[in-house]
């Protein structure tokens, strides 16, 4: 058990000058030059068009704008399904839900998490010699072998599952609004220190608002503050991935630093948003914060390890369309058929706006400046491209659904998936199923539906047979499925 009160204990190390959790920097020889190191941030419910590269009517992303403008930029890239948990785990394995087993969100209440025989990036990456660590949101199982700690990451810094799953003392723009952790007796949720503790409360809210349990920070398996603040949470992430990239550039040891941000998903920080320049209300103010939070990031890798880092910064899903000005924009990719019928076309659907996602590669010397890469591309590939880069192995005892997209990166190729599928993530038919295919240009419906919009209508769960088939080439709003019959039908049968 020694191995395991080691992970346990706080030990206050000076290293840099600085106190830091005890994490193995050390290794054995100097790896910097040999291994790259890689960063990847991962937005929550962020749209295609809240990246001012991408759509010209969003101005306030101006640190990912330059990143755009210093490296790569993919306009046709997708997360591996449209809800958060089995994003996360796709992201962290390379497999889509049916083969890692993560279909659903956890709750507050899961006892479970990603399979424990499921294999992470980090679990590899930390075998070849890397140095682990994650900031931000889980969301993958936040009990005993579950928590990060236990799945490769050799620090972790953030929160369990998503913020607005637990009460805080500063709840945030929400809608509905929610209110913040009930007191009793005088005093409340941030007069009680440390320790776990619970707010149980009638939910005045129904589903909507969390008011039983106080949303809790851990730093490695201590909870270091409950309920967390959420005016500071931004600061804290930038703060301790900054730390983390020192720590290691500095140790010679290659590392992987995986950051999980909390915007844009509601509730929005009130920090500052107030103050919003343009009148754009809160959303406009939280996409700044986080564009900040990035270039915080970027500019430590830059004065640290510029040559030797690739930063990939893409999203989970897109927007959450039912918190209305609260959500992102879609850009381009409305799914008009979709929401004459009814309900959102974002998150929860296999809709373009609930999975094309904003992302972008920036290491300089190695992936070209200024490139608009229209390659079809997945948050599954993070993990075969990675492990590749890394110069590690692929578990051998597994299929993986993405692909190494290095010949990409290096701007050799134009070539990505020419299938991909989108798992069924809530809005219609069994979570997980692959039943909506992406064959080149192409893309079939074999099941349509609506999440839950901003007027809360749903749109109704329609199965297709023969399936709709929309040509994103000339339809990018997919607003008028082809004609059927004819060899395509025929193509994408047999690729489905």
């Amino acid at each position: 058990m020694g191995w395991l009160f080691l992970k346990v204990l706080f030990v206050g190390v000076t290293f840099l000058g600085c106190l830091y959790p005890l994490v193995d920097f050390c290794g054995s020889g100097d790896t910097r030059g040999q291994k790259p190191n890689f960063v990847i941030i991962l937005a929550d419910d962020m749209g295609w068009g809240d990246l001012g590269a991408n759509w010209a009517e969003t101005k306030d992303t101006a640190n990912l704008d330059d990143m755009a403008a210093e490296g790569m930029r993919f306009v046709d890239f997708h997360a591996a399904a449209s809800t958060c948990s089995p994003s996360r785990a796709s992201l962290l394995t390379g497999r889509l839900g049916l083969r890692n087993g993560v279909t659903h969100n956890f709750a507050v209440t899961s006892v479970g998490g990603l399979p424990l025989n499921e294999t992470t990036l980090a679990e590899v990456l930390r075998q070849a010699g890397y140095v682990t660590g994650m900031i931000g949101k889980w969301h993958l199982g936040h009990h005993g072998s579950y928590h990060p700690s236990f799945r490769g990451f050799d620090y972790y810094f953030g929160i369990p599952y998503s913020h607005d799953m637990g009460c805080t003392d500063t709840p945030g723009y929400n809608h509905p609004p929610c209110p913040a952790c009930p007191r009793g007796d005088g005093d409340g949720p941030s007069s009680r220190g440390n320790e776990c503790c619970l707010w149980f409360a009638h939910r005045t809210h129904e589903r909507d608002c969390y008011t039983d349990v106080a949303l809790p920070l851990y730093e490695n398996l201590n909870i270091v503050e409950q309920p967390v603040n959420l005016s500071g949470l931004a600061q804290k992430y930038a703060e301790k991935a900054t730390q983390f990239i020192q720590h290691a550039s500095a140790s010679g040891r290659p590392f992987l630093l995986y950051v999980a941000l909390a915007h844009m998903h509601v509730p929005l920080s009130g920090t500052r948003l107030s103050a919003d320049r343009r009148g754009r209300r809160p959303y406009g103010a939280a996409l700044r914060e986080m564009d900040r939070l990035v270039g915080q990031i970027k500019d430590k890798v830059d004065r640290t390890a510029r040559e030797n880092t690739f930063l990939w910064f893409t999203g989970d899903n897109g927007p959450w369309a039912q918190k209305c000005e609260l959500a992102g924009s879609v850009g381009p990719f409305t799914g008009s058929w979709q929401t004459h019928q009814g309900g959102s076309a974002a998150k929860q659907t296999t809709w373009e706006g609930g999975h094309r996602v904003p992302a972008l590669a920036y290491w300089p010397g190695t992936v070209p400046i200024n490139v608009t890469s229209t390659a079809l591309l997945s948050v599954l590939d993070i993990f075969p491209t990675v492990v590749a880069l890394a110069g590690a192995s692929l578990p051998q005892d597994r299929h993986f659904d993405g692909l190494d997209a290095s010949s990409v990166l290096f701007g050799w190729s134009q070539t990505g998936h020419r299938v991909l599928f989108h798992p069924n993530s809530g809005a219609a038919g069994e979570y997980g199923a692959l039943q909506t295919v992406r064959l080149e240009q192409h893309k079939a419906f074999y099941v349509t539906g609506g999440a839950k919009a901003c007027d809360g209508k749903v749109g109704p769960s329609r199965l297709h047979e023969p399936p709709l088939i929309f040509n994103l080439e000339e339809d990018v709003a997919e607003a008028e499925p082809l004609e059927e019959g004819g060899v395509l039908l025929s193509e994408v049968r047999f690729s489905s």
